[in-house]
């Protein structure tokens, strides 16, 4: 049996917000983490809502550079498996990455949100950086509680969403609804590379975060 570490990536399937307005994966949130965990050999799996094919920003997309760089990332996109077939036990970590269109399917989400209760209950790390957090939305643990309670986190602020002028086309403020779970929220100043670690809980505020969320993600499965 392999002893390498598991690392299951929840991804969105979202691509329209309307009005000819294309969102989906920040793919740099997604590739950046994805060779970290490749370059310390651990097993990955890449789950979405839908399967198949992982819608990217087009905000986001690779420049010439990037499509060499990000290669096998970027094959993953291609074919990934459905949330539904996955079981937690079978993965050391949950690694969400975000992309508007993390707002519009992973919130309050049913599938999602049994995984990422069962991460948690089983003292799994649970990371995710920018709008990954929404996955956390409406999430309860077996006592009732929202897993977000009492827990120090970040993810892409109020004041960002503002500057990136897209609030008016979400659902919620990623921010305020995290507040209103009762998350002791943390918020550093816009794009700033910002992580908070809560135990096994890791969280990263914004694309600028992404290697140092997925950094403390390798720290915290070495020990």
């Amino acid at each position: 049996m392999s002893t390498a570490k598991a690392i299951l990536f929840i991804i969105t399937s979202f691509s329209d917000m309307g009005a000819g307005d294309q969102t989906g994966l920040w793919l740099e949130e997604f590739a950046i983490p994805y060779l970290e965990f490749k370059k310390h050999g651990y097993r990955i799996t890449v789950a979405s809502i839908k399967g198949g094919r992982s819608p990217i920003d087009p905000r986001s997309a690779a420049d010439v550079a990037q499509k060499q760089e990000w290669h096998d990332a970027l094959a993953a996109l291609e074919h990934t498996v459905p949330v539904t077939s996955v079981d937690a036990a079978q993965f050391d970590a949950v690694f969400v990455p975000g992309g508007h269109g993390t707002m519009f399917d992973l919130p309050n989400n049913p599938d999602t949100g049994k995984l990422l209760a069962r991460f948690a209950s089983s003292n799994k790390v649970v990371a995710s950086v920018c709008h990954g957090p929404a996955v956390f939305v409406g999430v309860k643990l077996d006592d009732g509680s929202y897993l977000v309670a009492g827990k120090k986190l970040t993810s892409f602020t109020n004041q960002e969403e503002g500057a990136a002028g897209l609030q008016s086309k979400m659902p919620f403020l990623l921010e305020t609804r995290l507040r209103e779970q009762g998350a002791s929220f943390v918020a550093q100043p816009n794009w700033a590379d910002h992580v908070e670690i809560d135990g096994k809980l890791i969280t990263g505020q914004n694309p600028q975060s992404s290697r140092s969320a997925a950094l403390a993600v390798i720290q915290a499965l070495s020990h």
